[in-house]
Formats: structure tokens, sequence, C-alpha cells
């Protein structure tokens, strides 16, 4: 797998930002405000899961991967609208590296 990906889509979304919302969907979403790009990655979570409960039964991830897809690319919408990108996701994830699981949600519930 790449970050190659992550970086096109980071540019092309950093693009169309800026684009004509007639002639974009990425544009479009922006112009309607962060609770349409919210309402769009709500419905894709809604979607993503039911596509997960349907994978384990029938044992085929088609339609998981492309709703998971969807769900990604709604949620860099999203970040994008508020001045990140997939990195700043990357590099968190990154930090985590070295810290467990149980070891991070417990320093989550000291830093509140």
């Amino acid at each position: 797998m790449s970050d190659t990906v992550l970086e096109r889509l980071t540019q092309v979304l950093a693009a169309r930002k800026q684009a004509s919302a007639e002639d974009s969907y990425v544009a479009n979403l922006h112009q309607k405000g962060l609770n349409k790009i919210l309402e769009k990655v709500g419905e894709e979570s809604i979607e993503t899961i039911l596509a997960a409960r349907d994978a384990e039964i029938s044992g085929n991830n088609e339609k998981l991967i492309y709703e998971t897809a969807d769900l990604w690319f709604h949620t860099l919408v999203m970040l994008s609208h508020l001045g990140e990108d997939a990195s700043a996701v990357l590099s968190e994830l990154e930090q985590r590296f070295d810290l467990s699981g149980l070891e991070e949600k417990a320093q989550r519930k000291k830093d509140e």
C-alpha cells in the first residue's frame, strides 16, 4: 500500500475546494458547509457499519470496501473543510505505535 493515493487525493481535494460548486461535488459540499459534510460522514458511517454486518454473514467484503472508501473520502472532505488533511491523522497514528491501546486510553482519561 502506498501513501501516494492519499497524497494525490489530498491534492485533488484542495484543488476542488476552490472549484465551482456547479462543477465539483467536493466544492458543492464545501459551499453547503460543515453540517452537510458531517451529514455525509454520518450517512457513510452507517452504510459502512451495515456493510460490515452483511459481510460477516455473506463472507463477501466487496460492499464493505466500497462503503469504507466512501467513508474515508467524506472524512477527508471534512478534514479539508477544517483546514486539515490526511497527514495530520497519519501523524497521530504514527505517534501511537509505541503506545498500547490500553495505555493510550488510560492517558486520555488522565487528560480529561
